[in-house]
């Protein structure tokens, strides 16, 4: 992995695997992303050194608090955007691409003022 943006990416991914199955394997983000199995292979080694996340000898990938802290601030901006996009008029398409583009860039500061502006109108 080459970026924070791709760590945060793989990350969010994880994060939503496992709310939708019971066990979360690299296969499994390989088919989400549509990434080659060396790719992810290399992106998941490299998390599991930084903390982010555990592998157990099945396979089965789960993230540690840290790494489950990091993808749910990503998925929380990835939605704030979405939605913020579509109340602007945007498809859900359009909404959604740009939205995860922006969860990597903008500041924690600038997201709070976002987040606090779209829960008061």
């Amino acid at each position: 992995m080459k970026t924070h943006e791709s760590e945060e990416m793989y990350l969010e991914t994880i994060y939503l695997l496992s709310r939708r199955k019971p066990n979360v394997r690299s296969v499994d983000v390989v088919e989400e992303l549509g990434y080659a199995k060396s790719s992810v292979s290399r992106a998941v080694n490299l998390l599991c050194k930084k903390g982010y996340i555990v592998i157990d000898a099945n396979g089965d990938i789960a993230l540690t608090e840290s790494g489950k802290k990091r993808a749910e601030s990503t998925y929380e901006k990835h939605s704030i955007f979405t939605e913020l996009f579509i109340r602007m008029g945007a498809s859900r398409d359009l909404a959604e691409e740009n939205a995860c583009r922006m969860e990597h860039v903008i500041s924690d500061n600038m997201f709070e003022i976002i987040k606090t502006y779209l829960n008061q109108n």
